[in-house]
């Protein structure tokens, strides 16, 4: 009897665990997806070109993936929720620190690294505690949590899209920073 009730309430647990795990992949993912939504007011206002902002997109893209190593394993030391506290404030800090940049080289070290770098550390900590936590539905656990990635795009963006047309660019990437720092 004890036993059952244990179960019942650890699987349960599973699937807030699942349900976190969106999120914080939606608000992630979807911080660094928008940024194609951000290129023409950006362009407009800085004089940059595209292919100068697509460059904050390639960097932080590869921040990510570099950084995936080093949270992983801070994850297997310190917990996930840690790594993932610390990803979010930085990646929040990056979004901020983007919204004030005046030159290029600022705008690739905070989106491009910063932004980067925090959003390593939310895959692979995210899988695996999910993995964890789900044992009877773990494949469909898992695959929720990584859809949290493309519910970014689909989210964010438009997010991001109604606060440039209403207040600017600036403002729309201080939200976001701020969005991801609600993780």
């Amino acid at each position: 009897m004890i036993q059952a009730s244990l179960d019942s309430t650890w699987r349960f647990y599973g699937w807030v665990v699942v349900i976190a795990g969106i999120i914080v992949t939606c608000i992630g993912m979807g911080t660094m997806m928008s940024l194609g939504v951000f290129m023409q007011p950006m362009a407009a206002d800085m004089g940059w070109s595209r292919t100068d902002i697509s460059l904050g997109a390639v960097i932080s893209f590869l921040s990510m993936g570099l950084a995936a190593f080093f949270w992983g394993s801070l994850s297997d030391r310190y917990g996930t929720r840690v790594v993932v506290l610390a990803g979010g404030v930085l990646q929040g800090l990056g979004c901020i620190a983007a919204s004030q940049a005046h030159s290029l080289a600022m705008f690739l070290l905070t989106f491009g690294v910063m932004v980067g770098f925090g959003a390593g550390s939310f895959y692979a900590p995210l899988m695996a505690v999910t993995a964890r936590w789900s044992t009877r539905h773990r494949s469909l656990a898992v695959a929720l949590v990584a859809a949290g990635h493309g519910l970014g795009s689909s989210v964010i963006s438009p997010l991001a899209g109604v606060i440039i047309a209403n207040y600017g660019w600036r403002t729309a990437m201080l939200v976001i920073g701020l969005l991801a720092w609600g993780l």
